[in-house]
């Protein structure tokens, strides 16, 4: 870990943190040097995630203002200070076409996708980082930037993080910086429905040849943190082993959004 990517003496929180992108987010943070604070809803793995990263943590729902607040009481009891927010916690829910969906799954979605990274940013903003400054960074998705099948209420709502994401870098700047990163399709639990049955015909559409892993967006994650990133705000940081840019390679025929018409998530 070179100078310039140190975070020694930082704290952070991470939503989400103790699977999946948000779990190895938390461990690259504290791999960096910061002391790490997670929450996810289950006790006992942020428990266990708290213990294994020498962190703290708090169990409950993003979708819960007064969560939230804890968080950052938390975080600022233990440490002293909060220099980071990761806002990772998302849902996928709810899956299928917009003409079926009910509205309250719909405005579920947006409170946990939208409200929660705002609120968190607002506590933390209020509590230190309106003072002594920071670096959020929020985890959206590569496919915000266009349709597919059955995901419009995930892509909705990160295309709205997307845009609070520059909103926020214009508005906090120039004390804290905003910045998202966007994964295409990683082996989580929350993607496995996708990825799972196959996984090499999927890698086989992407330019780079893999699907990714979480490890791939926590090093995006820690950079956008860092004092490396210091003159970044606003940016989005595309980590999709190429994606974007398929239409271009001789792979290109299969791809994720031709997979997804075939998968549920269970």
């Amino acid at each position: 870990m070179t100078s310039s990517y140190a975070l020694r003496g930082r704290a952070a929180v991470v939503t989400g943190g103790t699977r999946g992108i948000g779990r190895a987010v938390a461990e690259h943070l504290a791999q960096a040097g910061a002391l790490v604070c997670v929450t996810a809803r289950d006790a006992d793995e942020v428990r266990r995630t708290a213990a294994e990263l020498r962190g703290v943590g708090a169990a409950g729902s993003v979708a819960d203002p007064d969560h939230l607040r804890a968080v950052v009481d938390l975080t600022l009891r233990e440490f002293g200070r909060i220099d980071v927010v990761v806002n990772n916690a998302a849902t996928n829910l709810p899956y299928g076409p917009l003409m079926d969906v009910d509205p309250v799954a719909w405005r579920d979605a947006f409170t946990v996708n939208v409200e929660a990274p705002l609120r968190l940013v607002q506590c933390a903003w209020r509590s230190w980082m309106r003072e002594h400054g920071g670096a959020v960074i929020n985890v959206c998705t590569e496919g915000a930037a266009h349709v597919g099948p059955h995901i419009g209420a995930y892509g909705t709502s990160k295309a709205a993080l997307l845009h609070l994401t520059r909103q926020l870098a214009g508005e906090l700047a120039p004390k804290v910086r905003v910045n998202s990163v966007s994964p295409g399709l990683v082996r989580t639990e929350m993607a496995r429905f996708v990825w799972e049955r196959s996984e090499e015909e999927v890698a086989a559409g992407l330019p780079l040849g893999r699907i990714g892993e979480p490890d791939d967006v926590a090093r995006a994650a820690v950079w956008l943190a860092s004092d490396a990133a210091e003159w970044v705000t606003g940016a989005d940081l595309l980590v999709d082993g190429g994606t974007r840019v398929r239409g271009a390679h001789a792979s290109q025929a299969y791809t994720v959004h031709e997979h997804l018409r075939a998968r549920r998530p269970t």
